[in-house]
């Protein structure tokens, strides 16, 4: 599949900001599955973007912007060529012993109740089959709603109030695997629908799990799949905050209101 993306942060400051300093994981890495054709970053500041790579193998940029500015944009545009793998990743950049995606996070410390769960549903089952089942079955016991948690809620908390978002069913799943000694960890990217939606309020986000004989595969609890030709595959890490795509901190800049545009579409597609 053809991807064509643009994604658009933008703050606004009710008192100006003196100084901002952002680390953005915004620009995808190829592997077998993922071709980047065209890539670009912009800040509509006077900053010059600074390219670093993470210990988990993401493309980092970094950037500082001083004076007194009331909004700032970050826009990313960009076309990558996709291909189904059946959820497989292979071709990725990985340095880290397979021993570090067992540790827990904050966000992804499973609770007795997320233990038992896994444990029921998986027994007896093979480390795929298992997999799958627990994608399907984290898919079926919570109920989507992007009101109910934020950027901080636990793996625990989400499980049981039984809602989020897709960071939540992924920090579920990868809570549950861990629990099972399944290394496993967050993937932060975008996800075009198959309705044909071509705007989009945020970016998506799902887990990837070692198993035996295949590597690294890719599942999304929060759409009961794994990964296939229409996502996007950008950054990775123990959890949402090392894949998060905008962190930073600024001085001055009171009273922030954030607002975030993403078109994706297919090159080629109807208009």
């Amino acid at each position: 599949m053809h991807l064509i993306l643009r994604h658009e942060t933008s703050y606004a400051y009710d008192a100006p900001a003196r100084s901002v300093i952002q680390l953005l994981r915004l620009t995808p890495r190829p592997h077998e599955g993922q071709h980047i054709r065209r890539w670009r970053i912009e800040v509509d500041r006077d900053a010059t973007l600074r390219p670093h790579e993470d210990c988990f193998g993401n493309l980092v940029h970094a950037f500082g912007a001083e004076g007194s500015f009331q909004t700032l944009t970050i826009a990313v545009e960009g076309e990558v060529q996709t291909e189904d793998t059946n959820g497989v990743l292979r071709g990725t950049i990985e340095r880290l012993p397979l021993g570090l995606y067992l540790r827990q996070t904050d966000l992804t410390t499973p609770d007795e109740a997320i233990c038992a769960f896994a444990m029921e549903v998986t027994k007896a089952k093979t480390t795929l089959d298992g997999l799958h089942a627990l994608t399907v079955a984290i898919h079926e016991r919570l109920r989507f709603d992007t009101q109910a948690t934020d950027a901080t809620t636990t793996a625990q908390r989400a499980f049981a109030e039984g809602h989020g978002v897709c960071q939540d069913f992924a920090h579920i799943f990868i809570a549950a695997a861990r629990s099972l000694k399944i290394p496993a960890r967050y993937v932060g990217g975008y996800m075009r629908h198959a309705d044909g939606t071509e705007d989009y309020e945020a970016g998506h986000g799902w887990a990837e799990a070692h198993v035996p004989d295949l590597g690294w595969v890719a599942f999304d609890p929060a759409n009961a799949a794994c990964a296939n030709d229409a996502y996007l595959r950008v950054a990775c890490g123990l959890d949402y905050l090392d894949a998060s795509p905008v962190r930073g901190v600024r001085t001055g800049g009171l009273g922030e209101t954030l607002d975030v545009r993403i078109s994706m579409r297919e090159a080629g597609a109807q208009q």
